[in-house]
């Protein structure tokens, strides 16, 4: 009889490990920086989140360094649903979601309070609706951060610095039209490639913002860097709508949850690297330009801001710059 109720409770428990092995659903998600970096925070607690929020049913496993393919290809693949999730900047967002490009427009934040307090109220919460009809479920906002101008040419301190310049840009309409009246040469290029086309000279520099500069160590290639903050760059968390629409309730509203959870980490760690970064870079060699005029950019673009305006209308526009 002990033999028998001895294998009977080895039977239930090995059914009931088989059960919860069976259950538990693995998904992906994607990056294109580094693990030790704002976007390995947004992702590694979005799994951590999601996994104990769903009592390990579901566990996403996590990719860097564009290790499944660039934003773009990243984006394309949780769209089509060859992908479940990724996390990725605005870069190459409009062409799949056009209303977004209004939130790249230059100089249109104040600060990363004003900036946050806008994608999290109405107006950035209604544009995540917009990402919906294209197969994807927003589920958050986070951040990529302010963006700034490194080169290897000369110190960029007046906005005439930037002419001729061969910089590599995102694949996003607004930042290329604007760089334009910069006088810049932008590059549209993939992230992954970044690096090395500004080793080999195939461009003079990039912007980005100071947590991804530090996180890809492009002080190595890179020998001016000038705090111009010219664009705010959001970044966001996207899944196969699809994908979504099948989960129960309790766990859509559980992913939502955790997406929160990981976008404050997400901004959390961008301020922590913003107070460290410049000091950081200056010691590793980079010639920082601290103290830039911003009203002399944006007059600079005085004639894309017209542009803009035309595009976007001047009242949407205003409506976000006004935000309190």
């Amino acid at each position: 009889m002990r033999f028998s109720t001895l294998a009977l409770a080895i039977s239930a428990l090995s059914a009931s490990f088989v059960q919860t092995a069976s259950a538990q659903t693995t998904m992906r998600i994607s990056v294109s920086t580094a693990q030790n970096s704002h976007q390995g925070v947004a992702i590694d607690t979005l799994a951590k989140e999601v996994e104990k929020r769903t009592n390990g049913r579901y566990k996403i496993q996590t990719f860097y360094s564009g290790s499944l393919g660039a934003e773009r290809e990243a984006t394309e693949a949780v769209q089509l649903g060859t992908q479940d999730l990724t996390w990725t900047s605005t870069g190459p967002i409009p062409n799949f979601v056009p209303e977004t490009k209004i939130f790249d427009v230059p100089f249109l934040f104040r600060d990363y309070a004003h900036a946050r307090a806008v994608l999290d109220g109405p107006i950035g919460q209604d544009m995540l609706k917009k990402f919906e009809p294209k197969g994807f479920k927003a589920l958050a906002w986070g951040e990529n951060g302010f963006r700034h101008m490194t080169n290897n040419k000369r110190p960029v301190v007046n906005p005439e610095d930037l002419r001729g310049l061969k910089l590599r840009t995102m694949e996003n309409p607004v930042h290329i039209q604007a760089y334009k009246g910069f006088g810049i040469i932008p590059t549209p290029m993939a992230f992954t490639e970044v690096f090395t086309a500004m080793q080999q000279g195939t461009v003079d520099g990039q912007e980005n913002p100071l947590s991804v500069i530090v996180a890809n160590k492009f002080e190595q290639v890179q020998k001016h860097l000038s705090l111009t903050g010219h664009v705010y760059s959001p970044g966001v968390f996207l899944m196969n709508k699809g994908v979504f629409d099948k989960l129960a309730p309790a766990d859509q509203q559980a992913f939502l949850e955790a997406a929160k959870v990981a976008a404050k980490a997400n901004r959390d760690r961008v301020d922590a690297d913003e107070k460290v970064a410049v000091a950081d870079l200056r010691g590793k060699g980079m010639q920082v330009v601290d103290k830039i005029d911003k009203s002399k950019y944006q007059t600079t673009l005085t004639p894309v801001f017209a542009e803009f305006e035309k595009q976007f209308g001047k009242a949407n526009l205003d409506k976000i710059r006004d935000f309190k």
